[in-house]
């Protein structure tokens, strides 16, 4: 197995792409919208406007392909009410009828965010599983992460990869009339 460099990317069109690709099967990612002819430009809006733009998505690439992506938020980040606008437009576009469920996803997390300061990872993705790519992309993240640290995984199959990382499970959270979800924190 070749090795793993984690490296900051700017390039949108790469790492929209690979989200795509690494949620193509992922429980949440096909309740909000089943057709996945739409993923490209839903992570495309989720990289783009919601999160903080001089903090650069980590690309994991191996053998020069990109294979990976993690995106996250420092402490304090909230989205301003222009790029929530631009971001509704963006998923109102890929989702269509899935919106709604989209919104249903968007406020339960909302609600279940930790009050306390924390660094936030809002996606994590590998377009293989099993050969090391999301533990690269976690290493690297959680060397720069200085404090507290919450994601929530739409993936049972994911959790033991966290759990390795110091998170720990908070509780499991059944989305209205959908897949479970799982938020997790990691103590600084």
């Amino acid at each position: 197995m070749a090795d793993t460099t984690v490296v900051p990317t700017r390039d949108l069109d790469v790492t929209s792409s690979l989200l795509a690709q690494a949620f193509i099967d992922d429980p949440v990612t096909r309740w909000i919208a089943p057709d996945p002819r739409g993923d490209v430009q839903m992570f495309r809006t989720l990289v783009r406007w919601t999160h903080r733009s001089d903090v650069a998505p980590d690309l994991a690439v191996r053998a020069g392909e990109p294979v990976g992506v993690a995106a996250w938020d420092p402490p304090g980040y909230r989205v301003s009410r222009l790029d929530e606008i631009r971001a509704l437009v963006g998923f109102v576009r890929s989702l269509r009828s899935g919106i709604r469920r989209g919104a249903v996803v968007e406020s339960t997390f909302a609600r279940l965010r930790p009050e306390e300061p924390h660094w936030y990872l809002g996606q994590l993705g590998a377009i293989r599983h099993g050969e090391g790519i999301g533990t690269a992309l976690l290493e690297a993240g959680i060397a720069r992460v200085d404090g507290p640290a919450y994601l929530e995984s739409s993936n049972i199959a994911n959790i033991p990869l966290y759990e390795r990382f110091g998170f720990e499970v908070v509780r499991e959270v059944r989305l209205p009339g959908g897949p479970s979800v799982w938020p997790m924190f990691r103590k600084g």
